[in-house]
């Protein structure tokens, strides 16, 4: 149903930053050029997205949304209310908005639009930049099936999508939406720590990359839960277990409880203050 949906619709991006570039690049996979169109206050990044992905660009987002059905709030959340209401009557019930800004809920962005208006809020996170993203949706008041299943294949174009209840997008900005840092971090550590043992630096950054990848895709492909196959490292009095013990005492787990935490609380902070 989603794509027929999508089929002959027009999909337009307000806003064309980092994020709006990765969808745009995802979807030129799926889309020909003539299809996909962006609009920005900055001529020279439109300019760029043009020489790039050969899109439809415009500076007037009224004549995007003439012109697009589907639209993608790729805006700062500060400035959404502001975007939307310079565009009251231009969007109507034929089109589906989808929006990919930070702390505004559905009801925000709902009251935002004309009654009855399609809307669906998207979490993605910054992977999507390179086809490994992972995007949350939920699914405003008037939004069909066939319609969330259109943007679920648009969002599917950079990564793995999930649908979700929107009571869980706290949760999820805490997961996914932050959670690249925290894997960063624990990167970077992992090379300081192995460049303390005496490795050179590039081979330390290859190793800690590549057991951190090929750890991931294990439990993906294997679909076991990581205790599992972290028990088939651990042998008995070995090396494996004494660093899990380290890792135990220095209070790996709850730190990461705490951070997800943290990040969750900070988002539910935001949503209340749109």
């Amino acid at each position: 149903m989603g794509q027929q949906f999508l089929q002959n619709r027009k999909i337009g991006f307000i806003g064309g930053g980092a994020m709006a570039e990765a969808l745009l690049r995802g979807l030129s996979n799926l889309f020909t050029p003539d299809r996909l169109a962006v609009s920005d206050l900055s001529e020279q990044r439109l300019k760029y997205l043009k020489e790039e992905l050969s899109v439809n660009i415009y500076i007037d987002n009224n004549l995007l949304c003439r012109d697009c059905t589907i639209l993608l709030l790729a805006i700062k959340p500060q400035v959404l209310p502001q975007v939307l209401t310079s565009l009251k009557g231009k969007i109507g019930r034929d089109h589906l908005v989808i929006s990919v800004a930070a702390g505004i809920s559905l009801q925000k962005l709902e009251s935002l639009l004309p009654e009855g208006v399609p809307a669906i809020r998207v979490m993605p996170n910054t992977p999507s930049l390179i086809g490994k993203g992972v995007s949350a949706l939920s699914r405003g008041t008037h939004v069909s099936d066939e319609q969330i299943e259109a943007a679920m294949t648009l969002m599917g174009a950079v990564g793995t999508v999930e649908l979700v209840p929107e009571a869980y997008m706290d949760a999820v900005t805490g997961v996914s939406g932050s959670g690249p840092a925290y894997v960063y971090l624990f990167i970077e550590a992992f090379i300081d720590a192995a460049v303390r043992e005496g490795l050179p630096r590039d081979l330390a950054r290859n190793l800690a990359l590549h057991t951190v990848i090929g750890a991931a895709e294990m439990v993906l492909q294997s679909g076991n839960h990581p205790a599992v196959e972290k028990d088939k490292v651990t042998s008995p009095g070995g090396t494996t277990i004494a660093a899990l013990e380290a890792l135990e005492e220095k209070g790996l787990r709850s730190a990461l409880f705490a951070a997800v935490n943290a990040a969750a609380q900070r988002a539910r902070q935001l949503a209340t203050s749109e």
